[in-house]
């Protein structure tokens, strides 16, 4: 890569559904897709591994993931930002 060419990350944002691991975060992210025969829009959903290097999100909070290395055999995902904290029970 040239000094000019710059490195662009694609990145999804979603929820926190597991911090049970040491540094790493699962995030179900949600997208809307419409079906091709019936046309109803539907509901997709996927989870990622992604690395979370401090511990510093947890359940529930709403987090940008953006692209990486990989860094696990399921993880090539790391937290970019923290959009909205999970409000505390």
């Amino acid at each position: 890569m040239s000094e000019t060419e710059i490195k662009v990350a694609r990145s999804l944002s979603g929820r926190v559904i597991s911090d049970k691991m040491d540094k790493t975060v699962t995030v179900l992210v949600e997208r809307k897709v419409k079906h091709p025969v019936i046309g109803k829009v539907m509901r997709m959903s996927k989870k990622y591994h992604a690395h979370d290097e401090n511990n510093e999100f947890h359940e529930g909070d709403l987090v940008i993931i953006e692209e990486c290395r990989p860094i696990a055999k399921t993880k090539a995902w790391r937290v970019a930002t923290l959009v909205n904290k999970a409000r505390a029970v």
